[in-house]
């Protein structure tokens, strides 16, 4: 059983519009979500105890979420990631996007799906959210309609998303929750044991692009296939953390990605999904200077993200997976957090 509650969040400034709550719970979660990007607010998991801590990295009030923040749990598009130099070429034409991350473009521009309002459907067991993104928003061509669909199952929280263009555009959307299996607020993600089922990953430039090659991740810090535990390989490779693509199966087929096992807790975050990537972000640029839930402050490595998506910038390399829709095609995803206790 599933039940959903839906309050008001708050009001954005200027008669901007009502950010609605829905509160999804199970017998073993219970998930915030807003309708201002799609945004997972708060994410509420038992530990072996059966005690139950938030996990995921966020604010309190609407505030939060308007101001200068890391994407905190939101819905980021029209394409996720990093797009070099914020421009592309599509049918002969060069398109330009806001250079809003050093030189390239990220997460789809200054405004992008993060920052805007969508229109929300309560659904039996979640929320699908809703919006039309127009012709040229952020520069990218043809209207887009997305849909962002929210599900709990039990201990998993199932995400998809489904778009259908008017014209070919490049789209890859992701979640952007900041994960503390230890509870939101704890310092640091040192403790926490990783596992991300990839033979291989996608280096990257010192502006965090890929540099085109697809690297084995046979004996590098990049081999995360068996568990390794954050704090002491990121020593003993002197890694200052993870900001990396990781190629997963390139089946469209739902399947195994990534596994976070926290010992104190015990409690154990597996992610499936249908996509070809899986972006690992240790969370290197946070640093503490802003206000989250209950008084915490989020210092860096305090929280980590695994976004399921299209490789970054697929629209510049050719032999990365296919990024473009076309009219009468349907972009459609999805990526299933797994919650539980060991």
């Amino acid at each position: 059983m599933v039940s959903v509650t839906r309050t008001v969040f708050g009001e954005l400034p200027s008669g901007g519009g009502t950010v609605e709550k829905f509160q999804l719970q199970s017998d073993l979660l219970k998930v915030d979500i807003i309708s201002w990007g799609c945004t997972i607010t708060a994410l509420e998991v038992k530990d072996r105890q059966g005690k139950a801590s938030d996990v995921v990295l966020g604010f309190a009030e609407l505030e939060g979420y308007l101001q200068k923040q890391p994407y905190f749990g939101a819905v980021v598009g029209r394409v996720a990631n990093r797009i070099a130099k914020g421009t592309f070429t599509l049918n002969g034409k060069e398109y330009h996007l806001a250079t809003n991350n050093g030189p390239n473009s990220l997460h789809g521009g200054l405004k992008g799906f993060d920052k805007v309002l969508w229109t929300p459907q309560v659904l039996s067991n979640g929320v699908q959210f809703s919006r039309i993104s127009p012709h040229g928003e952020e520069g990218y061509p043809g209207e887009l309609k997305v849909w962002v669909t929210y599900t709990l199952d039990g201990g998993e929280l199932v995400v998809n998303f489904r778009a259908q263009a008017s014209q070919t555009t490049p789209v890859s959307l992701t979640n952007h929750a900041y994960f503390n299996l230890a509870g939101q607020g704890s310092p640091n993600i040192y403790d926490h044991e990783v596992t991300i089922e990839a033979d291989a990953y996608l280096p990257v430039n010192e502006t965090m692009l890929p540099t085109g090659d697809v690297a084995p991740v046979q004996g590098t810090a990049f081999d995360l296939r068996k568990p390794v535990q954050l704090g002491k390989h990121l020593q003993e490779f002197r890694l200052g953390g993870f900001d990396h693509n990781f190629c997963l199966k390139s089946s469209k087929e739902k399947h195994f990605c990534a596994r976070v096992y926290h010992a104190g807790s015990g409690r154990v975050l597996e992610v499936y999904t249908t996509q070809p990537g899986v972006q690992f972000y240790t969370g290197n640029f946070l640093n503490g200077t802003l206000k989250g839930k209950n008084g915490a402050i989020y210092p860096k490595h305090s929280g980590f993200c695994l976004e399921t998506q299209n490789w970054p910038d697929a629209i510049n390399q050719p032999h990365f997976p296919p990024v473009l829709l076309s009219p009468g095609e349907e972009y459609n995803h999805t990526t299933w957090f797994k919650f539980s206790v060991a």
